[in-house]
């Protein structure tokens, strides 16, 4: 090869190198350019930070507050009319029931002793049977004599009298349940006694009347006692001849 040839490969060989130098320097340059990019990405990321920080303690709170009262903030004012119409609305209904109850109440008062009338119900099986041996019953008839309504319900104090009075008897009470009655002017309603009637001449009862106290009174009806005599109970704890409930 001629000198000549051999100066003009080394002056391209040169050539190449320092253009592939450029090249390297380029692409160095653009991955320089690459990573400010993404140092520049970094920092909107490092100024939410801190910009969470100072809406956390500034405007930030400002708008969660805003957001809090969007969504508990409205609703919880509206809710809070709409409760306090409704909380209104249910006390003057409230009221209103109970200023009604107050009327029923005052309109339908309980029945007095004055306006009742008790008699012993003496038709048909009304009768006690004196040979059913303790079982059986009898009914004592309470009327609303008065010109107005009333309410009756409970247990009445019945007491059996001697004929002297000397002797009285209070009897006990069953455990039935019981309700109020409404006694319309002319109506009645009636409670049974239970009955341990006896033909024994020893340890016997034989009551002269019944005195009967409705519920809630304390005056009584006195009625003569159309029956035979009772086993003497009492004092048992259990005795044979009970109260019921009226109605």
């Amino acid at each position: 090869m001629s000198s000549s040839a051999t100066v003009r490969t080394a002056r391209r060989r040169r050539t190449l190198r320092i253009a592939a130098a450029a090249l390297t320097a380029a692409a160095g340059l653009t991955l320089t350019a690459c990573s400010g990019s993404d140092a520049t990405g970094v920092k909107p990321a490092d100024r939410t930070d801190t910009e969470a920080a100072a809406e956390s303690s500034g405007a930030g709170s400002s708008t969660g507050a805003q957001g809090s009262d969007a969504q508990a903030g409205p609703g919880a004012k509206a809710d809070t009319k709409a409760d306090s119409k409704a909380g209104a609305a249910a006390k003057q209904s409230g009221s209103g029931g109970a200023a009604n109850g107050a009327e029923a109440g005052s309109g339908v008062q309980r029945c007095h002793t004055s306006g009742l009338k008790a008699s012993f119900a003496t038709g048909g099986d009304a009768v006690p049977d004196p040979n059913a041996g303790g079982s059986t019953t009898t009914s004592i008839v309470l009327t609303n004599k008065g010109s107005s309504t009333c309410k009756i319900g409970g247990f009445p104090g019945v007491d059996l009298k001697s004929e002297n009075g000397g002797e009285r008897w209070s009897l006990a009470r069953s455990s039935k349940k019981f309700s109020s009655i409404t006694l319309k002017p002319g109506d009645s309603t009636d409670f049974t006694i239970n009955l341990a009637l006896t033909k024994e001449e020893k340890g016997f009862y034989q009551p002269a009347f019944a005195v009967v106290t409705p519920p809630n009174e304390t005056t009584a009806l006195t009625l003569k006692w159309p029956w035979g005599t009772l086993v003497d109970q009492r004092s048992a704890t259990h005795p044979a001849t009970f109260v019921n409930p009226i109605g």
